[in-house]
């Protein structure tokens, strides 16, 4: 035990940070300003991750969190800390990893974050896992023989791959989300329904997923193993029945021992096979296994902010890597001459392509395959040059192949939009011989976790 540590700052991962003599203390649900005892529970070699177990101090900063499952699902980690204090916490993330990783040095202008207007109920996607035996809590395993509720469906504790905790209310998607859960777990339970069990490796009933729009319909794949087809049909039946606002309801039939859906088709039970979400009059089709930013209204704030910083006047040729579904490329093909969008997963260029003849957009061509062979010099022969690039890659940023063919592509101009600021800035730093930093902005998609994602703009030097 250590006691009397003072938090002063928040890292990356969430945790808070305070020191004891010249170590590193890691200390969860901590707030900058708390004078704390803790327990130490993991020792590295030049740190330590902590527990609180008493308050000598509450810090000012400090909010009441709003929800019951707080510090035990795994998600929402920040909502004992002010909303604005989490987002002076994410601007700092996103600066200091462009200055210590990124060697980036001043002058260049840093726009304010933009803060998220929701803060509760802004997810459009949610996925729950049906469990046999659910999380039971320190207080519950004491008086085990009495619990008689076993089952679960909700999230798995972090770090568990078999455990999940039941979720009685969660406040990241707006109703009837919880109702439909809740509705769901009664009619398996009540009917009899097999609940996954992830160490046997058997169960019928293995996750169930819940898409929104703003214009408030909703979507609904049930995953479960393959067999008893009549209690899955009186199960989607329920939904369907129940729910009227359900225009579009699915199954997969998942006999793997891994929860990807990824590889499984989806078939149509009821309804539409998409819901659409729109901007600025574009129409984006969401079927079941489509990407789309999970915060709808904050990812119109991030596409704004890309969009501007990329100065088009409708003479140029933009390039989108890591294009998805092609949200982006909609997004600045009217301001564009041209755009190329090029995407390593076959079925979202499949939806770019879709989405594109559905907006009758005629000035865009998507690719798909692997980024680092497709973006070659025979390929911007063919292509044409850009004079633009955005590219928005996954959580682990660019291969160095990718980082040398945007360099030697000529662009005047990359927008680099980024979910880890601190792969964004190795990478920046990769290109710091042929393009300095002009700009950058990062916005909150997820408030109350320690996520942040952050545009860049780079300009080739002279």
């Amino acid at each position: 035990m250590l006691e009397n540590l003072t938090i002063t700052g928040v890292a990356a991962e969430g945790k808070a940070i305070a020191r004891h003599n010249d170590m590193v203390v890691f200390v969860s649900f901590g707030a900058p300003g708390d004078v704390v005892d803790v327990r130490i529970k993991k020792v590295q070699r030049r740190h330590v991750e902590a527990d609180i177990i008493h308050f000598h101090q509450q810090s000012d900063l400090r909010s009441q969190p709003f929800c019951e499952h707080f510090g035990v699902c795994g998600g929402c980690k920040w909502q004992h800390l002010d909303y604005q204090e989490q987002l002076k916490y994410k601007q700092q993330q996103v600066t200091d990893n462009l200055q210590r990783i990124g060697q980036v040095d001043y002058p260049y202008e840093t726009l304010p974050i933009l803060g998220s207007e929701s803060i509760q109920h802004y997810r459009n996607k949610l996925e729950y896992t049906f469990a046999e035996k659910r999380w039971l809590s320190p207080e519950e395993i004491r008086h085990a023989e009495s619990i008689t509720d076993q089952e679960a469906l909700g999230f798995h504790i972090p770090g568990f791959f078999d455990k999940v905790l039941d979720i009685r209310k969660c406040w990241l998607q707006p109703e009837p989300s919880n109702s439909i859960r809740l509705a769901v777990k009664e009619f398996a339970l009540t009917n009899n329904m097999s609940f996954y069990n992830f160490r046997e490796k058997a169960g019928h009933l293995r996750n169930i997923i819940i898409r929104n729009n703003q214009k408030e319909e909703l979507m609904v794949i049930l995953v479960c193993s393959s067999g008893d087809e009549e209690k899955r049909d009186g199960l989607l039946n329920h939904i369907r029945d129940t729910f009227p606002q359900v225009t579009s309801l699915h199954y997969m039939l998942n006999d793997k021992k891994n929860d990807s859906t990824s590889d499984l088709d989806a078939v149509l039970f009821h309804g539409s096979p998409f819901i659409t979400e729109e901007m600025e009059g574009l129409q984006f089709r969401i079927g079941p296994k489509s990407f789309y930013q999970t915060n709808s209204r904050q990812a119109y704030e991030l596409y704004k902010v890309t969009r501007d910083f990329a100065g088009l006047t409708g003479r140029e040729l933009v390039y989108d890597l890591y294009t998805g579904t092609g949200t982006i490329a909609l997004f600045v093909a009217s301001e564009a001459d041209r755009v190329v969008g090029i995407e390593y997963v076959e079925e979202a260029i499949a939806d770019a392509r879709e989405n594109a003849d559905h907006n009758q957009l005629t000035n865009l061509t998507f690719t798909a395959g692997d980024m680092s062979k497709v973006l070659t010099d025979a390929f911007m022969q063919k292509n044409g040059f850009p004079h633009v690039i955005i590219t928005d890659p996954p959580r682990a940023g660019m291969h160095p192949d990718v980082i040398r063919k945007i360099i030697l592509s000529g662009a005047d101009r990359v927008v680099y939009v980024s979910c880890n600021p601190a792969t964004q800035a190795r990478d920046i730093e990769l290109m710091a011989a042929k393009y300095k930093v002009v700009k950058a902005r990062a916005v909150d998609m997820f408030p109350h976790t320690q996520h942040v994602e952050s545009v860049v703009l780079l300009e080739r030097k002279r």
